[in-house]
């Protein structure tokens, strides 16, 4: 099984006696986070990108597919994007890991077939020693910035590496290119409308195809639905204003939400915990005391 030693790895002396989580600013489609859990973890979620990631310390325990399972120190794991799962301690001494999250329409650029299926890896705990060898560059040292150049190579050999690794891209059809760039305007349109109320009318008249097969062809080229992808562009943008240490009601009005009390229901439907406990964790707002424990 693939085991990632921990060499420079260190900015802190094991696990914390307080939950807290460290992010770093997305760059070409690529997220990383670095999380450490003792009383709390995450409340089942899910989001619209690809999490793969590497457990650090301590038993790292999550239900994903209806199936429980855990992480060890070393091993990765992989989350398809708009697949439920949670996150919690294995052990009374937590857990501590470090998470890259990769867009579906930046993988897919790196890929050789753009008419291919999105990969799909169906073990959430990989064994595959290719696979931690392909995250390891992007995840350690985790603070260390991307150039373009790093971005090139690493993300198209992340996209080699997962198609490998699924066993059922030989069955699944190939995507045409035409609805492709029917779900390139819808994306477009959707993130240039974020704050915006949008309708399935809207959507048919920007990609000429009716609201049906809008959401399956948007399923196929991006993993999720086209709702669920503008609450969740909505969500990134409630995220980097309450890291600015904005109000919460201010955040919920100015990303789109109806009030503070939906952009809370939404984010704990997507990040597996409230936007007061991520800005405590994070160290932009108030210290709190209460810890989902999934």
């Amino acid at each position: 099984m693939p085991q990632i030693g921990e060499t420079g790895l260190e900015r802190s002396c094991g696990i914390q006696p307080t939950d807290w989580m460290h992010t770093i600013p997305e760059q070409r489609g690529l997220e990383r986070v670095e999380a450490s859990f003792r009383r709390g973890g995450f409340a089942p979620h899910r989001h619209d990108r690809y999490a793969i990631g590497i457990t650090l310390q301590g038993v790292q325990a999550f239900s994903y597919r209806g199936t429980a399972t855990v992480s060890l120190p070393g091993q990765v794991f992989v989350l398809h994007p708009d697949e439920r799962h949670d996150g919690r301690a294995g052990t009374e001494t937590g857990f501590r890991y470090r998470t890259l999250y990769v867009d579906p329409d930046t993988l897919r650029d790196a890929m050789d077939d753009q008419t291919d299926p999105l990969p799909f890896v169906p073990n959430a705990v990989s064994h595959d020693r290719r696979l931690a060898a392909a995250i390891r560059p992007a995840l350690l040292p985790v603070d260390e910035p991307l150039d373009d150049l790093f971005c090139d190579q690493f993300l198209a050999g992340l996209a080699e590496v997962l198609l490998a690794a699924d066993p059922t891209r030989t069955v699944r059809r190939s995507l045409q290119v035409a609805d492709w760039r029917a779900v390139g305007r819808a994306r477009d349109f959707l993130r240039a409308h974020v704050t915006e109320r949008i309708t399935s009318t809207d959507l048919e008249a920007v990609t000429g195809l009716s609201r049906y097969a809008i959401a399956r062809h948007f399923r196929a080229w991006l993993g999720t639905s086209p709702h669920r992808y503008l609450i969740q562009r909505r969500l990134d943008m409630a995220r980097n204003l309450i890291l600015t240490g904005m109000p919460l009601a201010a955040v919920a009005a100015a990303s789109g939400f109806a009030d503070q009390s939906h952009m809370t229901r939404h984010f704990i439907r997507t990040f597996g915990l409230t936007p007061g406990r991520l800005a405590a964790m994070t160290g932009s707002g108030p210290a709190s005391t209460t810890f989902w424990t999934g």
